[in-house]
C-alpha cells in the first residue's frame, strides 16, 4: 500500500525509506506572488482559481494558494497559518503598524517593507525598565489563532497531508532589529549587551506564549512547527559566529526546546543567507531542517558537501532558488538543477524539496509549472537522475562562464 504524505515525510525525516521526495508550497514564506498567481489562472483555466484575493503574507503580498492548485501541483503540505492581529492602518500612507509597533510602508502595491524613514519604536528606550515598560504585543488575544484548530483536525483526520504551524512572524533578532532600528541593535550586541538581552528576552517571552497557545489548537495534529530569524546576506553572516553564539544562540534555543515541550514537532528554521558557519549550531538549538538552503549565496551551493557533513543530524527544505535560478533558467537547466539538488540532498531522505522563498513575479509561470511537473516526473525513490545530470546543464556554471569568473 502507497504511503500517505504525511507516511512519507515520516519517513524522510527517519531516513527509513521514503517513496518520494516530499515536496512543499504554500507557507507565509513559500507561497506565490499575488501578480504570479494572476500569471498562473489563464494557464489552468481547468482548475477556475481565484483571483489571488486572500493575501497570506502582507509584506511579501503573496496568496493563500487554491487547494484545487496545491492539489494539481500535488503539493505534501498544508499550513495553519496564525491571524494577522494588532494590526494598525497608517493614515499617512499605504502601509501599517504590526503587532510589534514596527512601521511598514507599501512598494507600490508589489510588496511592504519595514519603513526606515519611521523612528523604530524601540530607538529611545535606555534601560531594561523602559523596555518592559513597553506595550508588548498581547500573547492572550484569541484573534490569533481561532479557527486554526479546528481546521487542523479537520485536516488530520481526513487527509494523510503533512501539517506544519506556519511561523509567528518574529524572532528574537530579526524582531530586535526591527523594533530597536538596525544600526542600534547592532551597536548594542557589543557595548551595551544588558538591553540587547532584555529586549531580545521580552521578545522571547511574547513567542514562547504565543506558541505555547497556537499548539493547545493545533499541538495535537501538526507534524512540523516553523521559525524565522534571518542570519546571513548574500555573501557573509550578519554578525560573527562569536557574536551568535554569545548573544543570539541562546534566545534560539530557549525558543526551539520550548516548542518542542508544548508538541511531538520536528522544527524547521528559517534563515536566509550564507550561513555555512552557524549551521552547527543551529543544530544545536534544538532544529531539525534548515529551510531554505539559498544555494545563490556564498557556501550554501555546494549541496553535497552539505549533506555529508550535517545530513544525518539536519534536514534540509528548499534549495530550488527563486533569486536568480528560476527566472532564468531554461527548461533543461531547471531540470538539472532539481536532479542535482535532490541526488545532493535527497540520497536516503532528510530532504523536502521546494522553491526556497517566495515564487514571485519575475519568474516565467511556465518555469513555475515545469518544476512541480519535474519534480512529479523525477522525485520518487530510488533517485537514480545520472542520465539528467550527465547533460551538465547548471544554470548557475552558464552564469559564471558569461560573467567570465
Amino acid at each position: 500500500m502507497a504511503m500517505t504524505p504525511r507516511e512519507n515525510f515520516r519517513a524522510a525525516m527517519e531516513r527509513s525509506g521514503p517513496e518520494w521526495v516530499p515536496l512543499d508550497m504554500g507557507k507565509h514564506i513559500g507561497s506565490i506572488h499575488k501578480l504570479h498567481y494572476a500569471a498562473l489562472r489563464p494557464l489552468l483555466p481547468e482548475l477556475g482559481l481565484r483571483e489571488g484575493e486572500l493575501i497570506l503574507d502582507r509584506m511579501a503580498q503573496t496568496v493563500v494558494p487554491d487547494e484545487e492548485l496545491l492539489q494539481y501541483l500535488n503539493v505534501d503540505f498544508r499550513w495553519l497559518v496564525p491571524n494577522w492581529v494588532q494590526v494598525v492602518e497608517r493614515d499617512d500612507m499605504d502601509g501599517y503598524i504590526d503587532m510589534w509597533g514596527v512601521p511598514y510602508r507599501g512598494a507600490h502595491g508589489d510588496h511592504f517593507a519595514v519603513d526606515s524613514l519611521a523612528k523604530a519604536p524601540l530607538a529611545d528606550v535606555e534601560t531594561v525598565e523602559e523596555v518592559e515598560a513597553f506595550p508588548w504585543p498581547d500573547t492572550e488575544d484569541p484573534a490569533q489563532f481561532s479557527g486554526l484548530g479546528e481546521r487542523a483536525k479537520d485536516l488530520f483526520e481526513n487527509t494523510g497531508y503533512v501539517l506544519g504551524a506556519d511561523a509567528i512572524k518574529a524572532g528574537p533578532l530579526m524582531s530586535a532589529l526591527q523594533m530597536r532600528g538596525y544600526e542600534q541593535f547592532f551597536i548594542d550586541l557589543v557595548i551595551n549587551p544588558e538591553l540587547a538581552d532584555a529586549i531580545m528576552g521580552r521578545i522571547t517571552d511574547a513567542l514562547c506564549r504565543m506558541w505555547t497557545r497556537f499548539m493547545e489548537e493545533v499541538g495535537p495534529y501538526v507534524q512540523i512547527a516553523y521559525v524565522t530569524d534571518d542570519l546571513g546576506t548574500q555573501t557573509s553572516l550578519l554578525l560573527s559566529p562569536k557574536v551568535y553564539r554569545k548573544r543570539i544562540k541562546p534566545f534560539h534555543t530557549r525558543l526551539h526546546q520550548h516548542i518542542k515541550s508544548c508538541a511531538d514537532v520536528y522544527v524547521m528554521m528559517h534563515t536566509d543567507g550564507a550561513v555555512l558557519p552557524l549551521i552547527e549550531d543551529l543544530i544545536e538549538t534544538g532544529a531539525d531542517i534548515l529551510n531554505p538552503v539559498q544555494t545563490s549565496t556564498a557556501g550554501m551551493d555546494e549541496t553535497a558537501e552539505l549533506k555529508a557533513r550535517y545530513g544525518d543530524r539536519l534536514a534540509f527544505h528548499g534549495a530550488i532558488d527563486v533569486q536568480q535560478m528560476m527566472p532564468n533558467a531554461t527548461l533543461e537547466e531547471l531540470r538539472w538543477e532539481i536532479a542535482r539538488r535532490m541526488t545532493d540532498l535527497g540520497n536516503g531522505g532528510g530532504y523536502i524539496i521546494a522553491p526556497c522563498h517566495n515564487i514571485g513575479h519575475d519568474i516565467p509561470p511556465e518555469n513555475t509549472l515545469a518544476f512541480f511537473e519535474m519534480v512529479r516526473e523525477m522525485g520518487r525513490y530510488p533517485l537514480n537522475l545520472d542520465d539528467v545530470l550527465e547533460s551538465d546543464a547548471s544554470y548557475f556554471d552558464r552564469l559564471k562562464r558569461e560573467s567570465g569568473e
